[in-house]
Order: structure tokens, then sequence, then C-alpha cells
């Protein structure tokens, strides 16, 4: 299994447990990925730790002074 961490800017866009589908984008050096429809967003990724997986479950949303992380599960 594999874990990353999305900033969603406002609550209630997500839940645990939701499944979510994920698109990917690439800048020159790296990756980066979106909750579709654009609820959340990733940091960036370097070529060696690209996502495989399309699709993920939430199961953890956490709140604190700069905003909303959802973490999701991948299959990988």
């Amino acid at each position: 299994m594999r874990t990353m961490e999305f900033k969603m800017e406002r609550p209630g866009l997500l839940t645990v447990g939701d499944m979510v589908h994920i698109s990917e984008g690439q800048l020159p050096a790296s990756y980066y990925y979106i909750i579709d429809p654009s609820l959340a967003m990733s940091g960036n990724f370097p070529f060696s730790e690209r996502l495989h997986s399309k699709e993920g479950k939430v199961t953890d949303i956490i709140e604190n002074d700069r905003g909303f992380y959802v973490t999701v599960e991948f299959n990988e």
C-alpha cells in the first residue's frame, strides 16, 4: 500500500472512506496529482516516485492552521 497527502482548500468536499479518481499532471522535472474534479492537489513528486494507480481510498482528513489535508491510500 502507498499513501499520499493532498491539500484540500475547503471542508466537506471529501469524507473518510470515499473512493477517489486521480489525474496526473507533468512538470519539467516532476509529477503532481489532483483528486478529480479538482477537490485536492498533491505536492510535486520526482519521476522515480510516479504514482501508477488512478484510484484510491480516503483514509484520513486533518485540519490544521494551514488548511485541510487528505490522506489517500493506493493499492501499489
